[in-house]
């Protein structure tokens, strides 16, 4: 569908905490736009850009050609319906929605509208990321045989007094807050979408109704045979990110993500150049490529302000994606058939 163009000379920003702010930084470095307005249900201290009253105020300036939604989890579906009404182009954070459902209404209004909707999946982004992509899609290595994914973080007690710890503003825990970025890049790098599932969601340590702190899961597409172990935790003890694929000819193995506070390590991508013979694999035979800076988000920001300036598709946090890894999430938390404690909380809450 192509979009209807709107100038987004001028912007407006809802919710001003830290997503917020990184997006402000990196509509400022991208230097094609102005953030005219903020809202953010807080006070916001020394503020930058003038501050609006309310998001509302913000949907109905008709100056405002874009607005980046950075608020909470529940907030999220309903602003993007309430700006894309209101005639604005919509960039919103992750998660899209609480569930699949919830997300097919927002659709439906995109396409009511006419305008762009993208979705903040930054990873997609990461320079590690669009190598191993572009690796894959070389076919130099043949097939996806198998992929696996670990994402994990450290979280003490002050966690707690987080609207994250609560379900009715947060709608899920770890899986929604961060295993949502791997189970999208396994959507990436396997091109389809995954139609068996196996999973354990739980909360063994926090104890948070409806905050799962661990989800193992397994998942396979039954077509390709293509299959997935994944786990997103927020038991790790020290942050950490993982994603392994083999594939026919080589293996494609990245360790770190370069972030801001540094705290998943150095991005780091082991290539396999070629398959060596039996027994093992050399470590002689990789060659590892380091990133050293992250470059995700100013990547982001310019792939939205393409689509709306210059009326290029949006290629990567299409709505259509995020309602695939919406529909996966569904499923993992539907498939762990206790349905007690935590997700049973989450399941009376979002209707899951």
């Amino acid at each position: 569908m192509k979009h209807a163009r709107f100038p987004a000379k001028r912007v407006g920003i809802v919710g001003f905490g830290k997503m917020g702010r990184i997006r402000a930084q990196a509509l400022e470095e991208d230097g094609r736009a102005t953030i005219a307005r903020v809202h953010d249900p807080l006070p916001i201290a020394e503020p930058r850009y003038p501050v609006a009253a309310s998001a509302q105020e913000i949907f109905d300036d008709p100056a405002i050609g874009s607005v980046f939604l950075c608020g909470t989890n529940d907030l999220l579906p309903v602003q993007a319906i309430a700006a894309m009404r209101a005639g604005k182009h919509v960039f919103s954070e992750k998660p899209p929605a609480f569930n699949a459902a919830q997300l097919s209404e927002v659709r439906a209004v995109e396409r009511e509208t006419g305008r762009v909707l993208m979705y903040g999946f930054n990873h997609r982004h990461h320079a590690g990321v669009r190598k191993m992509k572009d690796v894959i899609a070389s076919g130099a290595y043949g097939r996806v045989l198998w992929m696996r994914g670990r994402y994990g973080k450290s979280v003490d007690e002050n966690y707690l007094g987080t609207w994250r710890a609560d379900v009715k503003r947060a709608g899920g825990g770890i899986l929604l807050d961060q295993g949502i970025h791997l189970l999208d890049l396994f959507l990436y790098m396997g091109g389809a979408p995954f139609d068996e599932v196996h999973a354990f969601v739980s909360s063994h340590y926090w104890n948070i109704p409806g905050i799962e702190d661990n989800v193992f899961a397994i998942l396979r597409n039954s077509d390709t045979g293509l299959e997935v172990s994944f786990h997103s935790t927020m038991t790790q003890w020290r942050h950490l990110f993982s994603l392994e694929i083999f594939l026919e000819r080589g293996y494609l193995v990245l360790n770190g993500l370069k972030t801001s506070s540094g705290s998943y390590g150095e991005e780091e991508l082991s290539i396999a150049m070629n398959r060596s013979l039996a027994p093992a694999a050399s470590w002689e035979t990789e060659e590892r490529l380091h990133f050293r800076v992250d470059s995700s988000w100013r990547s982001e920001i310019e792939h939205f302000l393409d689509a709306v300036t210059l009326g290029m598709p949006v290629t990567s946090g299409t709505s259509e994606q995020a309602l695939e890894v919406m529909t996966l999430i569904d499923r993992i938390y539907k498939n762990d058939h206790r349905v007690s404690g935590v997700l049973h909380e989450r399941l009376q809450v979002v209707g899951g």
